[in-house]
């Protein structure tokens, strides 16, 4: 079987990776970026813009695809999955309809809403600022501000975190609406919720989900969870599938959340093909949605795809045929810690083309898994761009020993312009977690 993967970041060599276990497929793979794990990998791949449909589509025909994987987001919003199937390839990927779930805030708050889906919070949609400040002052200034579309992660900010006070919200949201961030004139203001974030994935055939371990994901820049906002800096999953503040009823709630969503899109007529994943906070009054998204995470892709033992093109054929009812994923049961190695200057002006040397042999020899991401390969030297660049997932027993296998293995990548969050999996960032949760459900 012919597979395509679209994308070059780390997510999608996660996902080639796991394809490429897969002894019966050819890998093939359209993307951006020279990612050089998934050159590796792929028997072919073209380079290119992978929201330009028809040079997708052109390649795909050209090679005669039998399965499409789409990594990315943007491409979904395009509509992607839509055109590769008028072509007769199979996707397991969402429809442009479907995916709305991620690509439009607003439509999927008001999905929620309509379908009395639980974990809800509170929100508006604004198109201008003077309708938004008596919103902000009935929550007590105590909000998140979120472009409509897609901002790559980067988009979303929280009083407290990013701005403090009814006038530096008034500033962002102008920004907002009038240089159109997200791609429209338009913001989602929700009610701030007070927890512990976790990202739950699964996969989807629009009846039936299939859950992964949980993943705790760390968006901010800086050790100890200080500084802007990124794509993602790291992450972190146990070898039970929970997390060291969440348990397992609350677990099934978040399973139970994104099982109904999967129920709505299909009442609505648009059936949901392909992973997806819910990022949910836990909270002193349970569960609630911070947003739901249309695709694997990154960096949670790698936490949870390297330990499935699934065939997973198998696996996308029984997505695809809708017979996720009788199949059953098998997974290691082990812990993982991703880090991120990104350009010095990322999130604030980064530092391109600089050479990062990778000692491939040295990271597979300690045990760690090595993906990369947005860098290029010139003249068998890798260069990092304005995005992260690569990362490595420590796989262990538990979480200490995974942490110390992803240490050994940053300790083989060398760059006069590299930034490395750490304290991902250390022992006191996550005691700091239990603590918030502990204190959080005594005030209950």
């Amino acid at each position: 079987m012919k597979v395509l993967v679209i994308g070059g970041g780390a997510r999608e060599h996660a996902i080639c990776d796991a394809i490429y276990r897969s002894k019966t497929t050819e890998l093939y793979a359209f993307m951006k970026n020279l990612n050089p794990g998934i050159a590796h990998l792929a028997k072919q791949y073209q380079l290119g813009q992978e929201t330009d449909i028809a040079k997708v589509v052109q390649y795909a025909k050209s090679h005669k695809i039998d399965l499409a994987l789409i990594g990315p987001e943007a491409p979904l919003e395009q509509g992607l999955t839509d055109v590769l199937q008028k072509q007769n390839i199979n996707v397991c990927s969402p429809s442009q309809k479907a995916a709305q779930i991620e690509t439009n805030k607003a439509w999927m708050r008001n999905l929620l809403q309509q379908y009395k889906i639980p974990g809800q919070l509170k929100y508006h949609v604004f198109s201008t600022t003077d309708d938004a400040e008596p919103f902000i002052e009935q929550l007590d200034g105590n909000i998140a501000i979120k472009p409509l579309g897609l901002t790559g992660g980067k988009g979303v900010r929280v009083a407290g975190d990013h701005f403090n006070g009814t006038a530096e919200a008034m500033e962002y949201i102008q920004q907002v609406i009038t240089t159109k961030i997200g791609g429209a004139a338009q913001v989602v203001i929700e009610e701030k919720a007070i927890g512990e974030e976790f990202t739950l994935q699964a996969f989807s055939d629009g009846c039936t989900i299939l859950t992964l371990p949980a993943v705790q994901d760390h968006k901010r820049l800086l050790p100890g969870d200080k500084g802007p906002n990124t794509g993602g800096m790291g992450s972190y999953s146990c070898a039970d599938g929970l997390l060291p503040f969440l348990s397992k009823k609350e677990y099934d709630q978040g399973a139970y959340i994104l099982s109904e969503i999967i129920t709505s899109l299909r009442k609505e007529g648009y059936p949901y093909i392909g992973p997806i994943y819910g990022q949910f906070m836990v909270t002193k009054n349970g569960i609630k949605i911070i947003e739901i998204n249309a695709r694997f995470g990154d960096p949670e892709a790698m936490n949870v795809l390297p330990l499935l033992q699934t065939d997973y093109v198998e696996l996308c054929q029984a997505i695809i045929n809708q017979e996720l009812s009788d199949f059953h994923i098998h997974m290691d049961e082990q812990a993982t810690v991703c880090k991120y190695v990104v350009p010095e200057g990322y999130g604030y002006q980064s530092v391109i083309n600089q050479p990062i040397h990778v000692n491939e042999q040295a990271i597979q020899n300690c045990g760690a898994r090595l993906f990369y991401a947005s860098v290029n390969q010139k003249d068998n030297m890798i260069y990092t761009s304005s995005s992260r660049s690569l990362a490595v997932v420590g796989i262990a027993d538990d979480i200490p020993q995974a942490e110390h296998i992803a240490e050994e293995a940053l300790s083989y990548i060398k760059s006069d312009h590299i930034f490395i969050r750490h304290d991902i999996g250390k022992k006191h960032l996550i005691n700091q977690r239990i603590k918030h949760m502990d204190m959080l459900r005594a005030i209950t």
